[in-house]
């Protein structure tokens, strides 16, 4: 009897939220009402758009109810709603998400009645329950099917909620080109970091290293001395220049990832960042096996700018990271001890991180409340 009660318990307080949600719906047919008759008089087509986000955001919240219920999370598809009003407006009616939520509250008009009326069985299931609990061979009845309603609800809203293949497709498309908009912007500065670095450092002291040997040349005879001298800082000049080099590879892809693979080089970053930083990992040392090489290179830029970050701004005396071989991909984690309350917008090279992330169709979490901590997780797709 006891679990019975707490499941229906908790099927109550589901089917009461569904409730309060259905009678938010029926008053919100007045809005959407008015925002429908608005557009088609021209005058108030501003109102279609704002309409179709709050309905975004209504639907968006009942499909987090229902994955509270269930365990199973809803995926969404939308596309954007930039641009002028009259890009918003062919966007938002276009748009299949928005006939996927509109079936979805029209159906509720209905079935939501069902909800509203099975809230108040919840004291009349505790005596009808009650007093066959206490009868020999009695189950209780009423209260499972409380539960049993509830998940009937949670089944239709999953059923009604879920994005269409046309929804899916076209916020795929749209995620894909704005992925790869990225990927080119971030690839132009790539582009333009080799060239700077280039022509301020190895080609600056490539210069220097001809002008010096040449002077070097023409003192050989007379002046020994000054030609040696010239030599000497020629050696110099080139031994910069090589640095120089080096580290404009490095920023292309790191010999250390070459050399000792992932693991190896993300320890060795470690241990030469400035931090106390563990380094975690899990699957990647059992078989040998190696991701691809732009996926380590992604991934090691994703933990030296993590790692960067909370050494310069974040004030963080220790950090940990973990690299995971997942089923799908590679799971990389960086958590710092600092303070939080990092800004993307600030140039702190979280931006980065999500193009550098976003060319490879990866994602990225970045959460960084104040008062810490600051967490990076990038997830890489790849084939094992």
């Amino acid at each position: 009897m006891g679990k019975s009660v707490r499941d229906a318990g908790r099927a109550t307080r589901h089917l009461a939220v569904a409730a309060a949600m259905t009678f938010g719906l029926w008053l919100f047919t007045t809005v959407l009402l008015i925002a429908v008759f608005g557009t088609l008089l021209v005058v108030g087509a501003w109102l279609l758009p704002e309409a179709v986000l709050l309905v975004r955001r209504i639907a968006g919240a009942k499909r987090q109810l229902t994955a509270r219920w269930t365990g199973q999370r809803i995926p969404e598809a939308y596309l954007p709603l930039t641009g002028t009003v009259r890009e918003r407006v062919r966007t938002a009616v276009r748009d299949p998400g928005t006939r996927t939520d509109l079936r979805w509250m029209f159906a509720a008009y209905v079935y939501g009645v069902l909800v509203v009326v099975a809230v108040p069985l919840w004291p009349v299931a505790l005596v009808v329950d009650g007093v066959r609990a206490g009868l020999p061979r009695a189950r209780p009845l009423v209260l499972p099917l409380i539960v049993r309603l509830a998940d009937l609800e949670a089944d239709w809203s999953t059923a009604l909620l879920k994005p269409s293949p046309a929804a899916q497709l076209s916020a795929r498309v749209e995620e894909l080109a704005a992925t790869r908009a990225d990927a080119i912007a971030a690839h132009g500065a790539e582009l333009r970091r080799i060239e700077r670095d280039l022509h301020d450092g190895a080609q600056a002291n490539l210069v220097a290293l001809s002008m010096r040997i040449g002077l070097a040349k023409r003192a050989y005879d007379r002046d020994p001395d000054t030609a040696r001298r010239l030599l000497d800082e020629a050696q110099a000049q080139a031994e910069q220049a090589l640095t120089e080099l080096r580290h404009v590879v490095r920023g292309i892809h790191p010999p250390i990832l070459t050399d000792r693979g992932l693991v190896g080089a993300v320890r060795a970053l470690a241990a030469v960042s400035g931090l106390r930083v563990g380094v975690e990992v899990a699957g990647l040392e059992d078989d040998g096996v190696r991701a691809p090489a732009a996926v380590e290179a992604a991934a090691y830029f994703v933990i030296a700018e993590a790692l960067t970050n909370a050494a310069k701004y974040s004030g963080a005396p220790g950090a940990a990271v973990r690299l995971e071989r997942v089923r799908r991909g590679l799971l990389v984690r960086v958590a710092d001890e600092g303070g939080g309350g990092a800004d993307e917008t600030a140039g702190s090279g979280l931006v980065g991180i999500r193009r550098r992330v976003a060319a490879l169709d990866g994602t990225v979490e970045i959460s960084s409340p104040p008062g810490g901590p600051t967490v990076v997780e990038a997830r890489l797709p790849c084939v094992w």
